[in-house]
């Protein structure tokens, strides 16, 4: 799912940067206001496990990968600007260290997969979740929103895909950037995340939530009694 460079313009990569920036200020700015001592030390544990998630990519069809996130399991532990920063962090280290996903395409990734991901997939666990009661619907729940979270994340990476030729193409009709149309684009992105890559999310983030609610974690615990008061 990761962005390579030279997939997108300018204008789609740079307000990528644009629209995180805020983003990312109000993330900061919630976490600072909310997240106790206790639970500090899970954003940097929570970076580490969405990167060596994240570094398991299987390449698809458009020029783009396909792998697991996490996005919506730390957003369950943390809050879902919690995982937008987590899952940054990750994607950031990524593209200067590994050269996975572009540098230029830094703003793009995160919107898709840090943010759209976790808030998604958080708020359909979240709704799940009232009408799903113990430590089986909760598990329920919270795959269901990790294989929504990653497929509407897909999606919106198609589309910035797939805008591309309508945007930038050279006097001979031939694509700058990414070459395949939204038709193609987002076929070839959401088949695979659908099919494969989404239940491969649900999987990972519903086995987490159960294994962790059946330990009596502290921060499925505490998550789950600051969900019965909102």
């Amino acid at each position: 799912m990761h962005i390579p460079d030279g997939y997108l313009g300018p204008p789609t990569y740079l307000a990528g940067y644009a629209v995180c920036a805020p983003l990312w200020a109000i993330a900061a700015r919630k976490l600072k206001e909310t997240l106790d001592a206790r639970r500090t030390p899970l954003l940097a544990i929570s970076a580490a496990f969405t990167f060596l998630v994240m570094m398991f990519n299987i390449p698809l069809p458009g020029g783009s990968t396909g792998h697991a996130v996490g996005g919506v399991l730390i957003a369950i532990a943390v809050g879902p600007w919690g995982a937008m920063l987590s899952v940054s962090i990750a994607l950031v280290i990524q593209a200067l260290l590994f050269g996975d996903g572009g540098i230029t395409a830094i703003g793009a990734n995160c919107f898709n997969i840090a943010f759209v991901m976790p808030f998604t997939g958080y708020y359909a666990y979240r709704l799940l979740s009232k009408a799903l009661s113990g430590g089986k619907g909760r598990a329920i729940a919270a795959g269901i929103g990790g294989y929504v979270g990653l497929n509407v994340a897909a999606f919106t990476t198609a589309l910035m895909f797939g805008i591309q030729p309508i945007l930038h193409t050279g006097p001979d009709g031939r694509a700058l950037y990414a070459p395949y149309p939204l038709s193609v684009a987002i076929h070839a992105m959401m088949i695979e995340h659908l099919v494969l890559f989404g239940v491969a999310e649900a999987l990972v983030t519903g086995l987490a939530v159960f294994h962790l609610d059946n330990s009596r974690s502290a921060w499925v615990l505490q998550a789950s009694a600051e969900e019965t008061r909102r």
